[in-house]
């Protein structure tokens, strides 16, 4: 059986080892250019044909991936004379795998039905190193039929699927699990500040969370910046951070939820982007918090 051809848009840190790994497994891959040239040079040189635009890649796709930035961004690649809603073909699916705005999911779902090409949303848990091992988390939104086309694909870079529902599922649990992660950052560099100032180590700290029941998967990748600095751990930025936090309180907003801890938390990030360090990644708010008490890193 012929596979499907597969168009992938964002081709970035998470976005390179998804798209190698679905054309590892027989996919033909169409990529259109990044800003970073890297992973599309590889893929390439894998076999991948290059589009010259999001309208060339959707009229030769049968399956549309998106894995960028956020809501805006996918709208762009969506919505226009030159996106996928007018230059893909009635019966295309589009899987979006970027975290995004769940009422901006809804919109779009609803205007490429229009034109008969389901959206499925299938945001991502874990970090570039497991969506090189093809091992990512996704959590899916989507309907009987249009997640058994999609399955066989999301396979190919995730290692646990769980499908919840119809589509903007997918993306209201990516919010609240990044809020429950983002938490986590903010009380580890919180606690670690508090910790310094009353005289124990970064080393101390760890002997004793470390192998507590309080550690956890993200505790490890967080801590290896503070004990080695070690920036390729958790290669989340703290931009991406502080937008997935305001998309929860936006949802949180739309369902009438009371969100105080969570205010808490997206304020640490926006306070450390509005000083102009948002491309920094998440570990690194350890340092920003501590600077706040007056503390440096030697100390």
């Amino acid at each position: 059986m012929t596979k499907p051809v597969v168009g992938f848009i964002g081709v970035g840190l998470m976005g390179h080892g998804m798209a190698r790994n679905i054309q590892s497994a027989g996919y033909p891959l169409v990529v259109v250019a990044h800003r970073n040239r890297t992973g599309v040079e590889d893929l390439i040189e894998r076999g991948a044909t290059e589009a010259s635009s999001i309208a060339e890649l959707a009229s030769q796709c049968e399956v549309i991936q998106i894995c960028v930035s956020g809501s805006p961004q996918v709208e762009a690649a969506i919505r226009g004379d030159g996106g996928i809603a007018t230059n893909a073909a009635p019966g295309s699916v589009v899987i979006d795998s970027s975290t995004s705005n769940p009422v901006s999911t809804l919109q779009l779902a609803e205007e490429l039905a229009e034109r008969d090409i389901p959206l499925v949303d299938a945001p991502l848990g874990r970090t570039p190193k497991e969506a090189l091992a093809g091992t990512l988390d996704t959590m899916v939104g989507a309907d009987d039929a249009t997640f058994a086309r999609v399955e066989p694909i999301l396979t190919c870079w995730a290692g646990n699927i769980v499908r919840l529902g119809p589509v903007g599922a997918g993306h209201k649990m990516k919010l609240i699990m990044n809020f429950i992660s983002m938490g986590y950052a903010a009380l580890y560099a919180e606690a670690l500040t508090i910790s310094r100032k009353a005289g124990l180590s970064v080393e101390q700290f760890d002997a004793v969370i470390g192998s507590s029941r309080m550690a956890n998967g993200f505790y490890e990748t967080f801590m290896k910046w503070s004990l080695e600095r070690d920036e390729t751990a958790h290669r989340f930025s703290i931009a991406n951070a502080h937008k997935d936090m305001r998309y929860l309180t936006a949802l949180a907003l739309d369902v009438g939820a009371v969100n105080p801890v969570q205010s808490a938390v997206r304020n640490s990030f926006a306070a450390m982007e509005a000083v102009g360090q948002g491309e920094k990644y998440v570990p690194m708010l350890a340092d920003f918090i501590a600077a706040g008490s007056g503390l440096t890193e030697e100390e």
